[in-house]
């Protein structure tokens, strides 16, 4: 379930800043609907960074440091990765209006990226928004075996790192459970929020 929706003829960068403070974010039905709607879960899922896991065959594929991990050095390139249909993802929800907002909080310094590089190829990632003292994953991408994990990984010990208090991944999957993601109500979400949201911006 997405929740309640409604739809805003136009979406600028401080309102999405301010509908993520108060637990709001948006999406497209379709990569060709030029439409945004926003979207609030009753049901939100958040990773408690406190519980992170990671299994033991990811951890020995960290240490043989299969990829070269960037930040913000390509967010643009994420956000394509992202919006590519894949095996396991036909369709995406990311159109032209969500790529040219975010690139815009890119530039502000609010959204950020992880990337995982093949020397010059980039082969995984993902990318979020972060405010106060929480970070808002938005979608993520693979490329190779393990690239778009690998890059959580590192998102999350930079987000521990730097003093972060919330890791919101807005649904939860399997995939994200198998890390620790939990499902909490919007209300436990909205205490977690405003307690994140209340610290100074944090540097990514």
């Amino acid at each position: 379930m997405k929740g309640p929706r409604s739809k805003h003829p136009e979406i600028t960068p401080d309102m999405l800043l301010r509908a993520y403070s108060i637990g709001l974010f948006p999406m497209a039905d379709s990569a060709d609907d030029p439409e945004l709607f926003w979207v609030e879960p009753e049901i939100r899922g958040v990773i408690p960074l406190d519980r992170f896991h990671v299994s033991r065959r990811l951890a020995k594929t960290i240490r043989k440091r299969p990829f070269d991990i960037r930040y913000d050095t390509a967010f643009e390139a994420v956000i394509e990765g992202c919006a590519r249909p894949a095996p396991d993802r036909p369709t995406t929800w990311i159109n032209e209006k969500i790529r040219t907002l975010y690139t815009a909080l890119h530039r502000m310094g609010y959204a950020h990226s992880v990337e995982a590089w093949e020397g010059s190829t980039l082969v995984g990632g993902l990318y979020g928004v972060s405010l106060g003292a929480a970070f808002f994953g938005e979608s993520m991408f693979s490329l190779r075996t393990d690239a778009s994990k690998i890059c959580l990984v590192h998102l999350v010990e930079r987000l521990k790192a730097r003093g972060f208090q919330l890791l919101d991944t807005q649904f939860t999957t399997e995939h994200l459970k198998s890390f620790g993601a939990i499902d909490v109500s919007k209300a436990e979400y909205d205490v977690l929020l405003a307690r994140a949201i209340a610290s100074p911006n944090l540097d990514f």
